[in-house]
């Protein structure tokens, strides 16, 4: 029988809500991870490399000889580009690993939407080993500073003058050295985009854009660290506005070369038009697509494993009820002690779920270091404004003591 792998890393938030949705659907589906599993002499895990991109597809490859494989679908960021190449090698439908790459390296995607003829920042692209006392000489303020391929904002950090330049250009330089691995030696300088954001989450289907859900993010985005707190959607965009996103998105898109899959876009708008901060071959990470739901109760994942399999009838209108989720800040570095004001949290009017990921006794460590929230709170409410006000409550009762 023929089953659907997932590419989940072991760090991911998300194998649990994709295994239900193929539950729901009764697709025979199996995990591939970075760790091996307890199940894996079944033939339901299979343990795959995803630094070492071609031993991964080797392993890929070998696996869907013993168990072939429908499709191939990545749940992160991390996964995203291996998945193209190892459905490229078993003629599975994907992504170009080309496109996939371009809009997971941000000068390479910078570089495309350059020449796209959309809008983009001044970028320059710096080796970890120059001297950023001359580079802080030469670079333009306020600006923006960033790895090339980490996710959640990580690394990314706003400077305003020289000697906030040198100190930013330095402290990526350890983040890159304690995480990155060896091909992350580089960093992106780019204009800072001063606006409003929005996030959206689309699929695209023979490369037309289908807009799933456009979020607000009514906190204001200025740095020096871009920590994203709360989502609501629908947005409260104009129309035009809103159709501005769209456009400019399906414009970045067939730019980048992507014609399937779920995407997840981050975008600002002000005088100058819309920009394109942000653009990946995946959906939206941690535990944020619950705050979605279709049709007569369809989730995200379910839509997306649906697409992969070609079934009918995938896309589906969000609900018309306002939905937001808060990802719960980490206000400092230590170790988590105790998390209360649950019950409190969860009685706030609107809030369906407060859900804390990191347990008692981890370490924790904020922005721009870290890549983990200390958990989510997830609303429903008859408008967008009575959404954000019950995600802003219910943290507020939330205490949480970090030494």
């Amino acid at each position: 029988m023929k089953r659907l792998l997932l590419l989940v890393p072991t760090t991911s938030y998300r194998v649990g809500d994709f295994l239900a949705a193929a539950q729901r659907l009764g697709v025979d589906v199996a995990v591939g991870s970075d760790q091996p599993q307890v199940l894996e002499s079944h033939g339901r895990t299979v343990t795959v490399d995803f630094l070492d991109l071609e031993k991964g597809v080797r392993q890929i490859v070998a696996y869907a000889g013993r168990y072939p494989l429908l499709a191939i679908v990545p749940t992160d960021e991390e996964t995203t580009l291996l998945a193209a190449l190892a459905s490229r090698e078993l003629g599975l439908a994907h992504n170009t690993p080309e496109s996939v790459e371009a809009a997971g390296n941000k000068f390479r995607f910078r570089t495309v939407l350059a020449n796209s003829g959309l809008t983009v920042p001044r970028f320059s692209l710096y080796s970890t080993g120059d001297d950023p006392e001359r580079l802080a000489d030469e670079a333009g303020y306020p600006g923006v500073l960033k790895p090339l391929a980490m996710s959640a904002s990580r690394g990314v950090i706003r400077v305003d003058d020289r000697g906030e330049f040198i100190g930013a250009f330095r402290r990526i330089k350890g983040i890159l050295e304690r995480h990155g691995g060896r091909r992350d030696s580089h960093i992106l300088a780019e204009d800072y985009v001063p606006g409003r954001e929005v996030a959206l989450e689309g699929l695209l289907t023979g490369g037309r854009l289908h807009v799933l859900a456009l979020f607000d993010k009514p906190d204001p985005l200025e740095g020096p660290f871009f920590e994203e707190t709360i989502y609501v959607t629908p947005s409260r965009l104009s129309q035009s506005e809103q159709d501005a996103v769209a456009d400019t998105a399906a414009t970045a898109v067939a730019a980048l070369g992507l014609t399937s899959g779920p995407i997840h876009g981050e975008f600002r708008l002000n005088g100058r038009g819309v920009w394109v901060i942000d653009l990946a071959a995946r959906s939206i990470g941690g535990l944020c697509a619950r705050a979605l739901r279709f049709g007569a109760g369809m989730r995200l994942e379910e839509i997306i494993l649906r697409h992969a399999l070609g079934m009918p009838g995938t896309i589906k209108e969000r609900e018309a009820e306002a939905a937001g989720v808060m990802m719960i800040p980490i206000p400092g570095a230590g170790t988590l002690r105790r998390a209360d004001g649950l019950i409190s949290a969860r009685s706030v009017t609107g809030v369906e779920d407060v859900s804390i990921t990191i347990p008692r006794g981890q370490a924790v460590v904020p922005l721009p270091e870290g890549s983990r929230y200390l958990g989510f709170i997830f609303a429903r409410g008859d408008t967008p404004g009575a959404v954000e006000a019950a995600l802003r409550e219910a943290h507020g009762r939330l205490r949480f003591t970090i030494d």
